[in-house]
């Protein structure tokens, strides 16, 4: 059996699958069955310090997807659909929120695991005073500088430029000594250079790759689906989240993937690009904190069929493989079936 244990900026989790910031992790119970079914950490729903962010919550809507763009009802989703939807921030108050987290995360010390504290910006002084007031209580920070509403909310940002992304990180780690995490979105300029200002200006971790700003007209009634444009991210998105990984892998301290996972290969297919641990957010409100404990049984089962002790040999295998297209030796005969017919 592999030793699943991964570390970032002195943060050691029991396993590499983390419970990525959702609705689901918006609440104590949500919070407690990711712990429960064996989630190395749990990233709590967002706050910021906007109520203009929190009053979004009330307009949210959540429409799954299938491969055809046709709207899947929740009760027959499988954990492959697309998830495409407008979302808001949790709605309470920051002593509230303070002392839920608290009580999560005594509750994950049992286990080794971790409550992950985490702000979708606004202003970066307000996340700043936010992420300190939640880094009395908890491990690790994570601040989200990518959020895809902040195209469409003014009470959420999306910070698209390596300068800003600098900015942020710079303001909040003057004001928090624990292990920070900073998410970048999946639509920028150059995401490597953001990934590298956020670990020159203080991030022990990046977590790459938020999720896209999407547009779906309703076919048949003309109007768009949710009523208007919204977040959207599904199992088609993996390969560019493994891509954005492994050209970032090497140039920051530490990885965390996100955005196209469902199992536990996807998992490991994040690990082998570059990533060291994965969060997943669409699987939990598809399929419950259960698919956690399966997602985190299948990565094992994989790499003991392949013989891996620790993650450690795995992280980073494939990307270290990768050639560059002037690399690669010609393809004699070519593959090129539509040209030979």
């Amino acid at each position: 059996m592999a030793d699943l244990s991964t570390a970032f900026g002195g943060l050691r989790l029991p396993n590499p699958v983390i419970a990525a910031s959702c609705e689901y992790t918006m609440t104590e119970p949500g919070i407690l069955a990711c712990l429960d079914a064996g989630a190395g950490a749990v990233v709590a729903k967002s706050i910021n310090e906007s109520p203009a962010a929190a009053k979004q919550l009330d307009i949210a809507d959540y429409l799954l997807l299938d491969h055809d763009l046709h709207a899947v009802p929740w009760t027959s989703a499988h954990g492959t659909e697309t998830l495409f939807n407008r979302s808001g921030l949790a709605q309470t108050t920051l002593e509230e929120w303070v002392a839920m987290l608290e009580r999560c995360q005594r509750h994950a010390s049992a286990t080794g695991s971790a409550v992950i504290g985490s702000v979708t910006v606004a202003s970066a002084e307000g996340a700043a005073r936010l992420a300190a007031a939640m880094a009395e209580v908890v491990p690790a920070i994570e601040v989200n500088v990518g959020a895809p509403h902040g195209r469409e909310a003014a009470a959420v940002r999306q910070i698209t430029e390596a300068e800003g992304v600098a900015h942020y990180t710079r303001t909040v780690r003057a004001a928090v000594d624990c292990p920070l995490i900073v998410k970048l979105p999946g639509q920028a300029g150059d995401i490597v250079a953001m990934a590298r200002a956020a670990a020159g200006n203080g991030a022990d971790a990046v977590c790459l790759t938020g999720r896209f700003n999407g547009f779906v007209p309703n076919l048949d009634t003309w109007d768009p689906e949710l009523g208007s444009w919204g977040a959207i991210g599904g199992p088609w998105a993996l390969p560019i989240s493994l891509y954005w990984i492994s050209k970032c892998f090497g140039t920051v301290p530490a990885l965390i993937g996100t955005n196209g996972a469902r199992d536990g290969l996807d998992v490991a297919r994040f690990l082998l690009s570059g990533a060291r641990a994965v969060e997943m957010a669409s699987l939990l409100l598809t399929n419950g904190a259960p698919a956690l404990a399966d997602t985190i049984s299948q990565l094992d089962a994989y790499l003991d069929r392949h013989g891996v002790t620790h993650l450690d040999e795995v992280i980073g295998a494939a990307a270290r493989r990768a050639k560059g297209y002037h690399e690669i030796d010609p393809i004699i005969p070519p593959v090129r079936p539509w040209l030979d017919n």
